[in-house]
């Protein structure tokens, strides 16, 4: 059975990824209400925290905690153990297609194969049911949202929208046509709002 699919996304009100000031620390007990079994992130998400990751100190992986898939069609992420031993995740997975660049003959990441040229996502989150996925979380700066929702697999949109016009760049989804039913709404201290939508077509 198909996992449920809730897409979390903090922006500002222009609707920006980058640029501002993002309550993480918010962001991240939010995301606690879903308790995911997996976490699905892109290679970019992944690459713009790479120095941080690599100086992190090495924790471990977490038992409990979720599986991260990475989504690196053009493998081009290279810390996997480091990534493992952050402390928040029980294990990773590279989420590669059949034309992915060859890996080192030593890696040791565990590998999901689909599609051609591109990941196929209908068939990740088959695969990802059928080994027990209840919920994945999608942690994204927007491009793997989009990509998400164009092709109809995202159930549930949760932003945390910041009180703040940045004005430049692009904004996080492209996205048109897309039918949102409101499932709620909270507004915190200093402005910021958290909505969650039902996707409904």
């Amino acid at each position: 059975m198909r996992p449920h699919v809730v897409a979390q996304v903090a922006v500002s009100l222009d609707g920006r990824t980058a640029g501002f000031d993002a309550d993480f620390a918010r962001y991240y007990a939010m995301a606690t209400l879903w308790q995911e079994d997996v976490t699905l992130v892109g290679a970019d998400t992944v690459l713009a925290q790479e120095s941080v990751v690599r100086a992190a100190e090495c924790v471990g992986s977490r038992e409990a905690g979720p599986l991260l898939a990475v989504v690196d069609s053009r493998a081009r992420v290279r810390e996997w153990d480091a990534l493992r031993a952050l402390g928040h995740w029980s294990d990773v997975l590279a989420l590669y297609a059949d034309q992915t660049p060859a890996r080192p003959p030593d890696a040791t990441t565990r590998e999901l194969v689909t599609g051609y040229e591109q990941v196929d996502f209908d068939e990740v989150l088959d695969v990802l049911g059928e080994r027990g996925a209840r919920v994945v979380r999608v942690e994204s700066g927007g491009a793997l949202i989009a990509v998400l929702l164009e092709l109809g697999l995202v159930d549930e949109l949760a932003l945390l929208v910041h009180p703040v016009i940045v004005g430049a760049g692009a904004p996080w989804c492209g996205t048109t046509g897309v039918r949102l039913e409101h499932a709620g709404t909270e507004v915190f201290k200093g402005g910021v709002v958290w909505s969650r939508y039902c996707v409904t077509s």
